[in-house]
């Protein structure tokens, strides 16, 4: 099991991720088989990072909700419940779909009702809105008042700029519009 997730480690250091999601993929599933979950979550959230950066947002989300969902029943990683619920959201946003969203925001309220007073669901709530009425500047502030008090990381602030981008674009689109 190790040696995968050693492999594993060695393309991630190459760059290689295609290859490292596979290698983490094999080591995870023979983790779950012994029966080591937490080492399975760990080699799951590398397979969610690397598909999001691979734009593979959909896999992305469907790992980072179940890792949530599991997460729920182990009170020493329900904590960690928001997190991995909020990485779903910003891949939830990098798909441009407002409906999708506000779908998994219900969704994640209904997975842990604490979620809805969560700083992480003020950002993706605030976030969706920006998204769904082309606000460049309220995105931007949204995260600027996140990042103030919890720094975003760096794999967070990539897709962040992702979705800003697109919407920088659309509004641009909106804007040549009018004239």
């Amino acid at each position: 099991m190790r040696y995968l997730q050693e492999i594993a480690e060695l393309c991630e250091q190459e760059q290689n991720l295609e290859q490292a999601m596979h290698f983490y993929d094999k080591a995870a599933d023979l983790f779950q088989s012994e029966d080591v979950s937490s080492s399975a979550n760990q080699c799951k959230q590398k397979i969610a990072q690397f598909a999001a950066q691979l734009e593979h947002y959909q896999r992305a989300i469907d790992i980072y909700e179940d890792i949530a969902r599991q997460s729920l029943n182990n009170n020493l990683l329900k904590y960690g419940v928001r997190g991995h619920l909020l990485n779903a959201g910003i891949c939830q946003l990098c798909k441009n779909d407002v409906v999708a969203i506000t779908n998994a925001l219900d969704r994640y309220q209904e997975l842990d009702p604490t979620f809805s007073g969560t700083r992480e669901y003020k950002l993706l709530a605030d976030l969706a809105a920006a998204v769904d009425e082309v606000d460049v500047a309220k995105f931007t502030d949204a995260v600027k008042e996140f990042d103030s008090m919890t720094k975003l990381d760096a794999w967070k602030t990539t897709l962040l700029l992702r979705v800003k981008e697109s919407l920088k674009a659309k509004e641009d689109d909106e804007d040549g519009d009018l004239t």
